[in-house]
């Protein structure tokens, strides 16, 4: 496929550049998970303390019992907070090596229709059947790829939809349940 040293080598350095984006990819995502991670664990904290200083500070037991009510909901609504920005980065880093893949694969396909070119330019008469076969099959390939890769963003999609309302659900449920504290006797 690579007749020069010219080719190989621009092809060596386009693999590398691959490597280097997807390496990239995978270091921001880790740091922007790393500084939600620190940020949410400091505010846990924060939050903690503040949350045990008003439950001590309760003067009794149907106090506490509405105390704790109420201190629920912030807590649900910032862990489902916290879960849709785990989310959103790996979506964005699967969408950001997604790109790569179908970039590299466009390339290659490219890279193959050419050297079929050539191989059918300089192949003896009667090959030409098996060069159409050959594009034929890359042409099948190539649309089983993009319906395959349709469906899995269509899955994607549909996830999502159902997350983001699995997880309002789940606030309105436990704001719900914290206006109406049970008394206790």
């Amino acid at each position: 496929m690579f007749t020069t040293p010219e080719q190989f080598v621009a092809a060596s350095r386009a693999n590398i550049e691959t490597l280097l984006s997807l390496a990239n990819t995978a270091f921001a995502s880790s740091e922007r998970l790393i500084n939600l991670n620190l940020s949410t664990a400091r505010a846990a904290l924060e939050d903690n303390v503040a949350n045990t200083k008003a439950l001590l500070a309760a003067k009794d037991v149907q106090e506490l019992a509405s105390l704790q009510g109420t201190l629920a909901k912030p807590v649900v609504e910032k862990a489902v907070a916290y879960a849709r920005s785990v989310y959103e980065i790996a979506t964005q880093a699967q969408e950001e090596v997604s790109k790569l893949v179908e970039e590299q694969m466009s390339e290659a396909n490219k890279n193959v229709s050419s050297a079929l070119d050539k191989a059918a330019k300089s192949a003896p008469a009667g090959s030409d059947v098996a060069v159409a076969a050959a594009k034929s099959a890359i042409a099948a390939a190539n649309s089983a790829y993009d319906s395959f890769s349709k469906a899995a963003k269509q899955a994607a999609e549909i996830a999502e939809a159902n997350v983001a309302a699995a997880t309002d659900a789940t606030v309105k449920a436990v704001g719900a349940a914290a206006v109406k504290p049970k008394k206790v006797a």
